[in-house]
């Protein structure tokens, strides 16, 4: 429970912090400190690094940033345990250190909460650090891709085509789409690089997922009905509630490019479904892949202070399926 509750409070403070003060660099000294007194390992790609593998899609959203981009690589693997006969999941948590929406800039009205943008790159974060105090006999492997969202003479523009790392081109179709990029590289990178039984990525990704369900559930997408079933076993449990959402062929059709192998964005309808979809190409037919648009969740009216301030959902829900695996091969 304590370790748990410290979880939740690291999250929240991450969400709640000002932009300023949270970012991608200083995301990822965050999980290096924290990697180092919990006992996960942390790497820390430089953008000369990320240029060379080809994470395209993160530079590109990057393009309008005077703040370089992070790409935060975490490993736990517990101690004195053969890591051949134990679970390997992967995560993957957007993380938009503050969301303008770029060229297709966002209205005015409550910007200031655009610094949750990170929230799923923040339970990514807090999850490694929970399972590490909790030495949970599981290997868990945490991707953050960081960056903010500004618009500049050199931000991105609707209408470019750009590379992604999976050697797919991505049609820019709003800019304001740019969480689906990062995850994109991401996704991809964690398939490519350590293969994990199951995907998970976290992100607050689409209005429309708020629209959805407004803040009672988070929405879940996924191609395994048995992971499907047990994120929403440990939902309840947790009391983080999601809620699944259909993966229908149908909405491919909407981020269909007659010049780029898929556009970042298909229209309002079914909008975080058509989110969902594009990820999916990023997976490499991932068997086991879940995706959770937590977007109407991550804040809250709070009765102790004006505003809306950080909830800490994700990581309780992450742990308590973790704890669920029973170190058991899936």
């Amino acid at each position: 429970g304590e370790v748990l509750a410290g979880a939740q409070r690291r999250v929240m403070d991450l969400v709640n912090a000002p932009s300023n003060q949270k970012t991608p660099e200083m995301l990822g000294d965050i999980a290096r400190a924290l990697g180092k007194s919990c006992g996960f390992s942390t790497t820390l790609l430089s953008r000369e690094a990320m240029e060379t593998l080809g994470l395209g899609g993160l530079l590109a959203v990057n393009q309008g940033s005077t703040l370089p981009p992070a790409f935060i690589i975490m490993e736990y693997r517990p101690k004195g345990k053969s890591a051949q006969n134990l679970p390997h999941i992967g995560l993957v948590g957007k993380g938009v250190t503050f969301d303008t929406g770029g060229i297709s800039l966002k209205p005015s009205d409550n910007l200031q909460y655009l610094k949750s943008d990170m929230a799923g790159g923040a339970v990514v974060i807090a999850t490694m650090e929970a399972a590490a105090r909790l030495s949970l006999p599981l290997q868990l492997t945490g991707i953050v891709p960081a960056t903010d969202n500004m618009p500049d003479g050199a931000a991105l523009n609707p209408g470019d085509v750009i590379h992604t790392y999976s050697g797919q081109t991505v049609e820019v179709i709003d800019t304001d789409a740019e969480g689906r990029l990062i995850l994109a590289d991401g996704l991809a990178y964690l398939k490519k690089h350590f293969d994990p039984e199951i995907m998970i990525d976290l992100a607050t990704l689409t209005g429309a997922a708020v629209i959805s369900l407004g803040s009672e559930a988070a929405a879940l997408f996924s191609n395994s009905d048995a992971l499907a079933g047990s994120l929403a076993v440990a939902g309840e449990h947790s009391g983080e509630r999601v809620w699944r959402l259909p993966l229908f062929d149908g909405y491919s059709k909407a981020i269909d490019s007659a010049i780029a192998d898929v556009k970042n964005y298909g229209g309002k309808a079914a909008g975080a479904a058509t989110a969902a979809k594009f990820l999916e190409k990023f997976i490499d037919n991932h068997p086991a892949w879940a995706h959770l648009d937590i977007a109407g969740m991550v804040l809250a009216e709070s009765g102790g202070a004006p505003g809306r301030v950080a909830t800490g959902y994700g990581v309780r829900l992450l742990t308590v399926y973790l704890e669920g695996l029973g170190g058991k091969k899936v």
